[in-house]
């Protein structure tokens, strides 16, 4: 008796529960990010293995801010090795000819024209003659990139309140208005020539892969400007062959990045590439992919990766967690 009941216990014919909805719809959620992580990779891949672009056939000069430091500097480096002729924007007369030296000296062939701006006082009447300045300097030239990569991170860990206003408007005149009035200068020669163009605004992971950056509000937001300003612009100017892009890298060895390092004590070396690793990947994606990309590696992909799987809530407990740690600190 008891054998026949432990024997109906174990029946093999009997039918396997039906899984859960709620199973099966988790199950379709997983299989499809796995999907789109793999199609983004393979993206990334693909990207990688194309082989590098001519840029020159925009044509022979490119525009680049901020080009004294960081991955400004990189980046100007890496452009000039390609064979492109330099119009570099910075507020630093001296530092301007420091990095015009090392160009001529690395490229012989290479040109280079500077333009004394300070950034932070673009949409103000100071800074009507610096943007006259530009104008003129690039008439008559065959510029066909443009890379807005100045920008301003301070203040930060601070509550808005309590941030000084000035300090902020610059930021914003800085990350906002100058990348706007440095494009709006460059645009219409690209259309006159009808050779096409590329456009790159440096953006931050900050801004697009984390849905909310405490504490560090101003940024983020000037930020998620360049992001829609290169968005939109990339749609609106395709048709002209002018490609637009704004690029949003995670961590990359910058003196921003040293600083915030050393107020908080703690170091990400094992997530950040050199500036001159990132110059490289950068440069390969103008022209390439859609009008918002991240190339700083296979290791940046992952990053976002990681990040677009999280919930909402819970990067927003997790990053505002560290910016007030960072603020006490």
């Amino acid at each position: 008796m008891m054998a026949s009941h432990f024997y109906g216990m174990f029946r093999q014919d009997d039918p396997a529960p039906a899984p859960a909805w709620w199973f099966q719809s988790l199950a379709f959620l997983g299989a499809a990010y796995v999907a789109g992580v793999t199609l983004r990779l393979l993206a990334y891949v693909a990207l990688c293995l194309g082989g590098p672009k001519d840029l020159r056939r925009y044509g022979a000069w490119a525009v680049i801010t901020g080009p004294t430091s960081g991955i400004g500097r990189a980046m100007a480096l890496e452009l000039a090795r390609r064979g492109l002729n330099l119009v570099l924007v910075g507020r630093d007369p001296a530092r301007l000819r420091e990095i015009s030296g090392t160009i001529r000296s690395r490229h012989g062939r290479v040109q280079t024209k500077a333009v004394v701006f300070d950034l932070s006082l673009a949409s103000t009447p100071d800074g009507d003659q610096p943007l006259r300045r530009l104008r003129e300097a690039v008439a008559g030239l065959d510029v066909g990139v443009v890379v807005n990569n100045a920008g301003e991170g301070r203040p930060g860990a601070v509550y808005l309140h309590e941030a000084d206003v000035e300090a902020w408007v610059r930021m914003a005149r800085v990350n906002v208005s100058a990348v706007t009035e440095v494009t709006a200068a460059v645009l219409p020669g690209m259309v006159e020539r009808g050779r096409g163009g590329a456009v790159v605004n440096l953006g931050s992971a900050a801004s697009e892969a984390i849905p909310s950056f405490p504490l560090y509000t101003m940024y983020a937001s000037t930020k998620r400007y360049v992001a829609q300003f290169s968005r939109s612009l990339h749609v609106e100017y395709a048709n002209k062959g002018i490609h637009v892009q704004c690029q949003t890298p995670f961590f990359v060895e910058t003196t921003m990045l040293a600083k915030l390092e050393e107020e908080v004590g703690l170091s990400v070396s094992p997530l950040k590439v050199s500036t001159d690793t990132y110059a490289h990947a950068a440069v390969a994606w103008i022209g390439r992919g859609g009008p918002l990309c991240t190339p700083g590696g296979l290791l940046h992909q992952l990053m976002w990766c990681i990040t677009a799987a999280v919930p909402e809530s819970v990067l927003d407990w997790i990053v505002l967690r560290f910016t007030t740690w960072n603020r006490g600190r």
